[in-house]
């Protein structure tokens, strides 16, 4: 397996990818998958901001899951901080995929100076919170029944970590 930059190429295994999360699980609250021109749309705002969205592929080049990391918010006061989605491909689950792909986003982002790091964890999903507190995450917050999917209410669990210096230091530049 190797962790890469997405490319526009990548955009119909993001979106299949992604189709499946949205139709059969509760990590997104999308109740409708969003077609190949809005995942299209989606990695672009992220590549043109210089933020990081990375695929991990087999030795043979096939998608198996991606991570991509945006400003957690959009408002200034918000510059150093991110967002991260994080999703495999369902047959590719509990392989170590989401692992990888999770610690190169890490890297990438305090690399491009984000200083906190936010998992917006749909659904309270198990796995996903155990995957980021295997990597240093902490539990952050838990927002009850702020979901509603397949008939039931959903929670979202909120996961941080400190990313570089953290809040240990003044950043290079005052958001402005």
């Amino acid at each position: 397996m190797r962790i890469e930059p997405a490319t526009p190429r990548d955009v119909a295994d993001i979106a299949s990818i992604y189709a499946h999360h949205v139709t059969n699980g509760t990590a997104s609250y999308e109740t409708v998958a969003p077609d190949d021109d809005e995942m299209a749309s989606r990695l672009a705002k992220v590549v043109d901001a210089d933020w990081p969205w990375l695929v991990a592929r087999s030795a043979d080049g096939a998608v198996l899951g991606y991570a991509y990391a945006s400003q957690f918010r959009d408002r200034a006061a918000y510059r150093y901080a991110c967002e991260n989605s994080i999703y495999v491909r369902h047959d590719c689950c509990g392989q170590g995929v989401g692992k990888a792909l999770l610690a190169a986003l890490l890297k990438e982002c305090e690399a491009c100076g984000f200083r906190q790091m936010i998992a917006v964890i749909g659904g309270a999903n198990p796995a996903s919170a155990a995957l980021h507190a295997a990597l240093g995450f902490v539990h952050a917050g838990t927002m009850r029944s702020i979901g509603r999917k397949h008939g039931r209410w959903l929670d979202t669990v909120y996961m941080q970590i400190a990313l570089g210096e953290g809040d240990s230091s003044a950043p290079p530049q005052e958001p402005a």
